[in-house]
């Protein structure tokens, strides 16, 4: 089965882009990493607890206001009141130094559990024969999780203004410099995209999002052929029906993104030692 990474940066589209390909003539499963982050802290989750224990101190404002079911003196199974993630999100984004450490904080919570609950997905439509799953992860790179897939997708805009722009029209409690925060957070998405490309043909590809709908449609259609001809169906049937080739297969894929991914820091590297 072919794993398909899926990323891009805050308000690049990628969101869209993932439904899209999970309706005809795509239909493929997606494992949305936002959504298991979400379900990994929620009221109860040994995240939620982790949360609260390094958090909830220091942040007044870290909890929902409770329902009045949860006032309920006759409730003894509530788990709790959820996180506000507006709150939790103004203390870790930023550029301070205790910031950052707080956002490694989290993600050290955050990121095992999610990791785990993918794998347990991804094994879920391995078993039932689907021959390709798309995992939509917003920190695909910055995760290290690149090295795992076969196929790196960046959905990736041109101008830094275009993400600006769209982030405050769907976010508008954001401020503009909350919005900056946000993005400058994440890498930048232009190096994602050529980081992608770096990976060869067949192995990566960036979807451009700069105009409207119907270029996106078009972008994404050329992307998926060019996915579909270098990852042909019926491997994947041959890797379901033969476990033993799939595993080793799995550990070539994984190889070659260690490599990739080597390759690409070291160039990094090479051009920080010329500044």
């Amino acid at each position: 089965m072919l794993l398909i990474g899926l990323t891009g940066s805050i308000a690049t589209g990628k969101s869209t882009v993932s439904a899209l390909l999970s309706r005809p003539p795509y239909s493929l499963p997606i494992i949305d990493a936002d959504l298991l982050a979400r379900k990994v802290v929620e009221p109860g989750t040994p995240g939620y607890a982790s949360i609260i224990a390094h958090f909830g101190a220091t942040t007044p404002d870290l909890l929902l206001p409770a329902s009045p079911s949860s006032l309920s003196p006759h409730d003894n199974n509530s788990p709790g009141r959820p996180l506000d993630r507006a709150a939790l999100g103004r203390r870790v984004f930023g550029d301070g130094e205790d910031r950052q450490r707080d956002r490694k904080v989290l993600n050290g919570i955050v990121h095992p559990a999610v990791r785990w609950a993918m794998v347990k997905e991804v094994l879920h439509y391995y078993v039932r024969g689907y021959w390709a799953v798309v995992l939509d992860i917003p920190l695909l790179f910055e995760s290290g999780l690149d090295v795992f897939v076969g196929v790196v997708i960046v959905v990736a805009v041109r101008r830094p203004e275009v993400q600006m722009w769209r982030l405050r029209e769907r976010d508008v409690h954001l401020s503009e410099q909350e919005a900056r925060d946000r993005v400058r957070s994440q890498n930048d998405v232009r190096e994602k995209a050529r980081r992608a490309e770096g990976r060869g043909a067949g192995r990566g590809a960036v979807v451009w999002n700069d105009m409207g709908r119907t270029h996106l449609q078009e972008e994404v259609k050329r992307c998926m052929e060019s996915v579909k001809r270098d990852n042909p169906r019926w491997w994947g049937l041959v890797l379901l029906v033969v476990p033993v080739l799939a595993g080793f297969v799995g550990g070539w894929e994984v190889g070659r993104g260690w490599w990739a991914r080597r390759k690409w820091e070291e160039e990094k590297g090479k051009e920080k030692a010329k500044l």
